[in-house]
């Protein structure tokens, strides 16, 4: 199963976002990584732009360019604006999911409480992060997996509500997805539109 395994601050500081969740570096040293990284960069071409962005949503989601790539012509398919689609793809990957539930700290946590099997949709485990969730299933934490302190530290103060497509049970431990969002509910910093352009070059 692949995954991103390289350094997160750099990407981070690259991006000048916290795109793998909190990251202390960033309020030290809130410019690109690199010997010239503090200095004043030259203007980017309009393909470097476009590139940066799908470069962005990629390390958001943690997902690899073969299947990134796939999400889009699978995306492009479909009915709808194809960049927001994209977008409702990658937030229903079970994964992201879990991290929208505050079942884990960061979709990293995410992936892997899904692939060692803590994770169940419908009441079955489920241990592939890119499962595809559909509105009206219901994800949450296996009986036994309950007790694990990485969940009951992420759910601590975690405020459900931000995301209006998801109700959580606090006693069940789980969540059920209400809807696939809708673009102005998705909280990331992404201009998909540019990503369409990229594709479509």
């Amino acid at each position: 199963m692949a995954r991103y395994i390289g350094p997160k601050s750099k990407i981070a500081r690259r991006f000048g976002e916290a795109i793998f969740g909190a990251d202390k570096v960033l309020s030290r040293r809130n410019f690109p990584p690199g010997q010239h990284g503090n200095n004043r960069r030259r203007k980017q071409s309009e393909y470097a732009v476009m590139l940066a962005e799908k470069q962005k949503a990629k390390y958001t989601y943690g997902v690899l360019e073969r299947q990134f790539r796939n999400l889009f012509e699978k995306s492009a398919k479909a009915a709808g604006i194809t960049g927001e689609v994209l977008l409702q793809h990658l937030e229903s990957r079970l994964d992201n999911v879990v991290f929208r539930l505050g079942i884990a700290p960061t979709r990293a946590a995410a992936r892997q409480l899904v692939s060692h099997k803590h994770i169940i949709v419908d009441g079955n485990v489920v241990n592939i992060p890119s499962y595809a969730v559909k509105p009206g299933q219901i994800v949450g934490v296996r009986e036994k997996s309950k007790s694990l302190e990485v969940i009951d530290a992420a759910l601590a103060g975690f405020n459900h509500s931000k995301y209006p497509w998801i109700e959580w049970d606090e006693q069940t431990k789980s969540g059920k997805y209400l809807h696939v969002p809708e673009r102005a509910d998705i909280p990331e910093n992404i201009k998909e539109q540019l990503i369409v352009e990229l594709y479509s070059k």
